[in-house]
């Protein structure tokens, strides 16, 4: 079946990919169930601008990076931007795993949102634009290493601050900034540094109310930490200390995230909690304000403490649109490329066409050298997140395009990762089955499985399921697949969750004359009985 007659049957039947919903929070009565995005957007923050709300997160390696997403309720979002297309630096040409843009933070000031992050070795950026929706400039404000967690702060009088910690946590350091926030003036102040109470404190968000300086900070670590908040009536302290979120509810380690108001005046918490597999997944939290502490969750004890919600009522709001989430499905009948995906370096025009093929997107097979083609060395794979604890994932591609001995295929990526990939052989083509790993070297492709077939479209598919495996399966005609193989774990990246995409790549010294035709990438609920079967 062709992929346009395919399209029309998915239009008759009222289907779009871009709104295939494997994960919703909104559960349409009023009340939504956490998490609100069951997706790696690590550190997230938030800002209320009218009755629209911004929401951004940490990007790490992958660009274009700090994805911005946008709702009118805390509880539907979309992805409509990101902050940057690269990091203007020569070392994210290629992947740096672990590196790139940690933990930002969104403000708006004298009419421009403005971002601010670290990266570990080069030290802080600020991006700043008019309209979140459209460019952003970036600035590189001072090259350092070590910094981490920034956020800026313009205090009554207009004079503006920067807070961050260090990494592996604390202390609280200030700086004061130009009016303008786009250059520091000073070599910054500790403002606070409690190991016993407060280890590991990071992820700092500065705030100012009722004539208190607040600093929210979550400490004890990522996995089991809580969410802490500072105060002080002045802005360099003493900063006095209160436990405001902790573990409950099955919820690990409520960590970092943003507190903003509604324009009825209402308080609410986004945090991410760490999963093994699938990232740092977000969660909203009601807050409310008792003594001029913020309070969040549900107190159970009556101690100011609170506890993670699982359900709750939604954040009064004038939204009247129904359930929406952040993009996934992909039929690349678009002149750009979908906001969901993200490649593992520097986006090169030489990796990928939408124009090359109407209504298909063209993967070039890129050199990859390293190891035998270990795809941890691979900045050209197209990644997107894992959107929920289950979930399938479809791709439908032609692999006449290729030459030699040329891999394209479905990819699930992760410090371990595993794929399935289709190549050349002779005449024919081979599907392999393959994994590779991340470390300091010595780690080429393993073959798990392979199977000869005779070329032209096939689709390749991987079932995920929240006990964190795969199983790969594929088809020849359009209708019956395969499985190859057995069911492989699926495995964080570094600081990352779990991505899944597509890629071609040369394992040779040179890029290859070859390429790979994608029609789609198709992602749909996984009910359970379809995982066990």
């Amino acid at each position: 079946m062709s992929k346009f007659a395919l399209s029309l049957i998915l239009v008759l039947c009222g289907f779009s990919l871009s709104r295939a919903q494997v994960w919703s929070p909104d559960n349409g009565d009023g009340t939504y169930r956490n998490p609100i995005i069951y997706a790696d957007y690590s550190d997230p923050d938030v800002l209320r601008v009218g009755d629209d709300y911004y929401m951004v997160a940490s990007s790490f390696t992958c660009a274009p990076g700090i994805p911005v997403l946008h709702s009118k309720d805390l509880v539907n979002w979309t992805i409509v931007n990101h902050v940057y297309t690269s990091i203007p630096l020569s070392n994210y040409e290629r992947p740096n795993h672990g590196q790139g843009s940690w933990a930002p933070s969104i403000r708006y000031h004298d009419g421009k949102y403005m971002v601010y992050f670290c990266t570990p070795k080069e030290g802080l950026f600020v991006a700043y634009t008019d309209d979140p929706r459209k460019e952003w400039t970036l600035k590189h404000i001072v090259h350092v290493a070590q910094w981490e967690d920034p956020c800026p702060f313009w205090d009554d009088d207009g004079k503006a601050y920067l807070v961050h910690s260090k990494l592996c946590g604390g202390p609280a350091i200030l700086h004061r900034m130009s009016d303008d926030g786009l250059s520091l003036l000073d070599d910054g102040r500790v403002v606070y540094w409690d190991e016993e109470e407060n280890p590991v404190l990071e992820g700092l968000k500065m705030m100012k109310r009722n004539g208190w300086y607040y600093i929210l900070a979550p400490a004890g670590g990522v996995a089991n930490g809580w969410q802490s908040v500072l105060r002080s009536r002045n802005i360099y302290g003493p900063y006095e200390s209160r436990k405001v979120l902790e573990e409950g509810n099955g919820i690990n380690g409520p960590h970092q995230g943003g507190l903003v108001d509604t324009p009825y005046g209402e308080w609410w918490f986004i945090h991410f909690q760490s999963t093994p597999a699938f990232g740092r997944i977000v969660h909203l939290q009601p807050a409310r304000w008792e003594e001029d502490w913020p309070l969040m969750g549900v107190d159970c004890d009556n101690d100011g403490c609170g506890e993670p919600v699982l359900t709750y009522r939604k954040p009064r709001s004038d939204y009247r649109g129904g359930a929406v989430v952040p993009q996934t499905s992909d039929d690349f009948s678009s002149p750009t490329l979908g906001k969901q995906w993200q490649w593992m370096a520097a986006p090169q025009a030489k990796w990928y066409s939408l124009t090359e093929r109407e209504g298909y997107i063209r993967l070039f097979a890129a050199s990859v050298p390293e190891e035998e083609g270990n795809l941890n060395y691979a900045g050209n794979l197209l990644l997107q997140k894992t959107p929920a604890p289950n979930f399938r994932a479809t791709a439908e591609v032609d692999v006449r395009g290729l030459a030699g001995k040329e891999r394209c295929g479905l990819i699930v990526m992760g410090n371990t990762h595993t794929y399935l990939n289709a190549e050349r052989d002779g005449d024919g083509y081979v599907l392999y089955l393959r994994t590779g790993k991340y470390e300091n070297c010595g780690f080429p492709p393993v073959e798990l499985a392979s199977v000869d077939f005779a070329g032209g479209t096939i689709l390749l598919r991987a079932d995920i399921t929240e006990d964190a495996t795969c199983q790969y399966s594929y088809s020849l005609d359009g209708e019956r697949f395969e499985k190859i193989g057995a069911p492989v774990a699926v495995e964080t990246g570094q600081w990352i969750g779990a991505k899944i995409g597509i890629f071609c790549i040369n394992p040779g010294i040179h890029d290859g004359s070859g390429h790979a035709d994608f029609a789609r990438f198709e992602v749909e609920p996984l009910a359970r009985e379809a995982a066990s079967n």
